[in-house]
């Protein structure tokens, strides 16, 4: 059953299956206020998935932006997202990091690592997203990507010694239920609900992530 986000009784945050990409990217900015553009998307050709950018090696096909200026595409609007979707209807779901959420990107093994040990400290998660190239994505206040050097190195570690890196002004991730190239689609490990609609901030989350990173190297 489909979780009801706080204070729209009628508008649901919709499951990874089911609801077309246009609705689902309506959701995210009606519902979460997240700006969201479209990338690129997948394409059909001898039986193979490829990228709409034409890269046959690309890294990331069906998921990253589709043009340069990406960040000024972003909309906060529902209308303009109705309409972006429209004309790309298979465009994958992009999200703008460092306006509404920072994300703090780590491996699987240690998200999950992490994400167990919070919800033993009963600490306020926010969404998380789980990639299918096997990384997880914390989101949490804006502003994390200039604190989390400083918090990982009072905490003992070089913050190049950990594989976490936090995601702000000038870059992006992936939405549910995008799908990246033949790997899979992008899913919720933390599904947005009424209860995570207030962001934690880095400091609340850093000491387990960090620990789970260490234990992951």
């Amino acid at each position: 059953m489909e979780e009801t986000i706080a204070g729209t009784e009628s508008a649901q945050i919709p499951h990874q299956r089911g609801d077309s990409l246009r609705e689902t990217a309506v959701r995210y900015v009606e519902e979460r206020h997240w700006d969201v553009f479209p990338g690129t998307w997948l394409e059909a050709a001898g039986g193979v998935q490829l990228c709409s950018c034409g890269d046959l090696s690309c890294a990331s096909p069906g998921a990253h932006p589709a043009r340069r200026e990406w960040a000024a595409q972003a909309t906060g609007s529902t209308t303009v997202a109705w309409r972006l979707w429209s004309d790309r209807p298979a465009a994958s779901i992009l999200l703008p990091t460092g306006r509404t959420f920072d994300a703090i990107d780590v491996p699987e093994s240690a998200g999950f690592l992490a994400l167990a040990r919070m919800r033993r400290m009963d600490l306020g998660l926010g969404p998380v997203t789980c990639t299918p190239d096997r990384r997880m994505q914390f989101f949490v206040l804006p502003g994390a990507a200039a604190k989390i050097p400083g918090l990982v190195r009072a905490l003992g570690w070089s913050p190049a010694s950990l594989d976490l890196t936090a995601l702000g002004e000038g870059a992006w991730v992936a939405a549910p239920p995008t799908r990246v190239g033949s790997r899979g689609a992008v899913q919720w490990a933390c599904r947005p609900t009424p209860a995570n609609r207030w962001l934690p901030d880095a400091e609340e989350l850093i000491s387990p992530l960090a620990y789970a990173c260490g234990r992951d190297r």
